[in-house]
């Protein structure tokens, strides 16, 4: 069962009938008495879970592409043993079955960016071989997207899109390299990470000297042959930047409001937002505690908080969604206790002023599971968007920034 058959079996009463909508994904949909959800005020359950949204919050999802820029698939949990997904699954992809596919399948989003780090080309070059097998390996389920015309052929698929991007720009040993991954279906790469590379500096580094020759010089490229540039993680003098050298749109793919989270210099600031605007690109909203605000409690309209300021800001074609979990709702790497090999060992991690959940992850309550994208579609609705504007939020805007580029 793909994708798209999944949603039209648990959403056809919600979405048929009560409210008189029948989106294109229902459309010519056999009706499925055993299987339709249950009726509560309006409200639907759905999911084996049972969560109930709101016929309008379903129709939302189901009617729109739903794009994340920065969802990580499955984090690795040190706490199974060997192999451990997702490495088990990318080592044999025989080992991804029916059952580890059912949460994606059913999550209501269409395409994640999987923005993973390579300290090094090789390491690059291994992880391109390998998604791009495990891709292969499920064509039935997943397709690669790398091109304006796999937007406009994802109700036809029902299958879940994979971008296969960077978290870092390391793996560029020379500036022809970009042409070399961009042909290996690179299509997004963020410049740096958290630290200094040849091409500027991350926001935990020391220093920011800006963007460097190399860093104009690969941006350059980039933008030349339709490789989306991220400034993400840069420190602040290396975002404005890339704002300054960059003659076509560029994204954060995961980034929140430092008009939210005063002195969090992990967040953009204003200033920053308004140049991504100016220039034509769209920033994605984190699920990540720490990023959304500085402390707890933390839930959903804490996050639609930073979806309202950019859309008051700079309007809403400029905001979607960067959740920065993966698409099973973990909010990081599950670590054995006592093992100090999670983010917080990085120098200089106190500037993330991170805080945790009581059993150690980060994620936000309210979107930590599968469907995640529902409970974000109610808070928008809540805050008074209207369904133009939420669609755009949920994955329109970057569908479109991205078309616009690969083109």
């Amino acid at each position: 069962m793909d994708r798209r058959t999944a949603l039209r079996t648990l959403a056809a009463t919600a979405l048929v009938g009560p409210a008189g909508l029948t989106p294109r994904s229902l459309r010519g949909a056999p009706s499925s008495p055993g299987t339709a959800p249950a009726v509560l005020k309006r409200r639907y359950a759905i999911g084996p879970q049972a969560q109930e949204y709101s016929a309008r919050a379903i129709r939302l999802v189901t009617q729109n592409p739903v794009v994340d820029m920065l969802c990580q698939f499955r984090f690795q949990d040190m706490n199974v043993e060997e192999p451990r997904p997702p490495q088990s699954w990318l080592a044999d992809p025989t080992a991804f079955t029916e059952q580890d596919w059912i949460p994606y399948r059913d999550s209501g989003v269409d395409v994640i960016a999987l923005g993973r780090g390579a300290p090094n080309r090789t390491a690059a070059l291994r992880f391109m071989a390998e998604w791009n097998g495990f891709i292969a390996s499920h064509s039935d389920w997943l397709r690669r997207v790398d091109d304006p015309r796999d937007f406009g052929t994802m109700d036809e698929t029902g299958k879940l899109g994979l971008m296969l991007t960077f978290q870092n720009s390391e793996h560029f040993d020379s500036v022809d390299d970009v042409d070399l991954f961009y042909g290996l279906g690179q299509k997004v790469s963020q410049l740096t990470y958290n630290f200094q590379n040849r091409l500027g500096a991350g926001f935990l580094e020391h220093n920011d000297g800006g963007l460097s020759v190399f860093g104009h010089r690969v941006l350059e490229r980039m933008q030349e042959v339709g490789m989306v540039v991220d400034l993400s993680h840069c420190a602040d003098r290396t975002t404005l930047d890339g704002h300054a050298a960059a003659t076509r749109p560029v994204i954060y793919t995961h980034a929140s409001c430092r008009a939210l989270l005063p002195g969090f210099m992990r967040c953009k600031t204003d200033e920053a937002i308004r140049k991504l605007a100016e220039g034509g690109g769209v920033m994605g909203i984190p699920f990540i505690r720490f990023m959304i605000k500085d402390g707890p409690p933390v839930g959903v309209d804490d996050v639609v908080d930073h979806f309202d300021h950019v859309a008051r800001l700079v309007g809403v074609e400029h905001v979607g969604i960067g959740s920065d979990l993966d698409l099973e709702g973990f909010g990081s790497p599950r670590v054995p206790p006592g093992e100090d090999v999670g983010p917080a060992s990085q120098p200089n991690f106190e500037r993330y002023r991170a805080y945790f959940t009581d059993d150690g992850y980060v994620h936000i309550e309210g979107l930590n599971h599968p469907k995640r994208v529902f409970d974000l579609t109610e808070g928008l609705i809540r805050r008074g968007f209207d369904d133009r504007e939420i669609g755009l939020m949920l994955g329109g805007n970057f569908m479109r920034v991205l078309s616009e580029l690969w083109s």
